[in-house]
C-alpha cells in the first residue's frame, strides 16, 4: 500500500490558496477514483482507494501545515507504511506555476510541511510530487504570498496539470520512482 498525502491548511479560510494545492490534488484524485474522504484518529481525513489495481491511502492532514508529520507518522505507523511508499503532493515557491516535478530524497527547501515530515520520520526518502507556484512579482512577504487565494489564471493554470498529476501517481505506483521522475520531469506528457 502506498500512502498519498496532499498538504495544506484545514477551513475554508485556505481554500483555493496557493499553500493548499496539496489539498487540492488529492480532492482531485479522490473524486478520479470515486472515493470521499472520512476523519481518522490521526488528525487528518483519509480513503483507501486503488489506483491501477494498486492500494492507496489517500490523506489530508488537518494539522495545519507546520504540523504535517504528525498526521503522515500516524497514519504510516498504523498501516506499517514505510517512508519509501510514501507519496507527497505540495505547492513549491521555486517552480514556476504550472510547472510539476517528481523528486526523493531532497531537503525541505525551506517548506515548513515537509520539515514536519522528515524530522517525524527522522530521513528524507518519501517521494514528492511538487507543483509550482512561482514566486510573488511584487515585494510581499513569502507567507502571505503562499496563504493567498490564487487569481482565476493561477487557477485555470493548475485545472490544466489534473492529468499529469494523476500521471504522476500513476506513473509511481506501476513503474517507480526513477520512470515517473523521467518522464514527469521531462515535460513529456504524451
Amino acid at each position: 500500500m502506498f500512502l498519498v498525502a496532499g498538504l495544506g491548511n484545514p477551513g475554508e479560510k485556505y481554500c483555493n490558496t496557493r499553500h493548499n494545492i496539496g489539498f487540492y490534488f488529492l480532492d482531485l484524485l479522490a473524486d478520479q477514483l470515486a472515493v470521499k474522504f472520512s476523519a481518522t484518529k490521526w488528525q487528518a481525513l483519509a480513503v483507501k482507494a486503488v489506483c491501477n489495481r494498486v492500494p492507496v491511502l489517500l490523506v489530508k492532514p488537518m494539522t495545519y501545515m507546520n504540523l504535517s508529520g504528525n498526521a503522515l507518522a500516524a497514519a504510516a505507523s498504523y498501516y506499517k507504511i514505510p517512508p519509501g511508499k510514501i507519496i507527497v503532493i505540495h505547492d513549491d515557491l521555486d517552480m514556476p506555476l504550472g510547472r510539476v516535478k517528481i523528486v526523493v530524497n531532497r531537503g525541505a527547501g525551506g517548506h515548513n510541511g515537509i520539515r514536519s515530515i522528515i524530522s517525524h520520520f527522522g530521513k528524507n526518502d518519501f517521494v514528492r510530487i511538487k507543483i509550482g507556484i512561482g514566486r510573488p512579482e511584487t515585494a510581499i512577504p513569502v507567507d502571505r504570498y503562499v496563504l493567498s487565494k490564487m487569481n482565476q489564471n493561477e487557477m485555470a493554470c493548475v485545472a490544466e496539470l489534473k492529468d499529469v498529476v494523476y500521471d504522476a501517481l500513476s506513473l509511481l505506483v506501476d513503474d517507480g520512482v526513477e520512470k515517473a521522475m523521467n518522464k514527469i520531469n521531462s515535460n513529456d506528457f504524451s
